[in-house]
């Protein structure tokens, strides 16, 4: 029964749901007390089996979710516009030669020859 689609864990929590208020049901038409239908094995079972449909189903609701905001970005960077690869060039050029490493070298170099 396993899978990743959401229309099919919702149809599973849907059986697990009716399994389990049948079970119950019987439980109680037998005269069986609601703190004892609570320790009865099947329903132990069909409730674990809810909680694990629920617990994958919210995976399957945050994967979504996070396609849904990658997409988004995706369609915003599209959007945005684009930066010429010789203005960019150009961007480069404006930087100084010298590394940073370099340029305190420079300084502290000055300044042992003024002091």
């Amino acid at each position: 029964m396993g899978s990743k689609e959401k229309t099919v864990r919702v149809d599973q929590k849907r059986y697990w749901d009716e399994k389990l208020r049948e079970r119950l049901s019987i439980l109680t038409d037998k005269g069986v007390e609601p703190k004892m239908a609570a320790k009865d094995t099947t329903v132990r079972k069909l409730r674990a089996k809810i909680r694990e449909t629920d617990k994958r189903l919210k995976a399957i609701e945050g994967k979504e979710k996070k396609s849904e905001e990658m997409a988004k970005i995706k369609a915003e960077k599209l959007a945005a516009p684009k930066i010429d690869k010789a203005k960019k060039k150009k961007l480069d050029e404006k930087q100084p030669a010298e590394s940073k490493r370099q340029q305190k070298k420079k300084k502290k170099k000055e300044s042992k020859d003024k002091g």
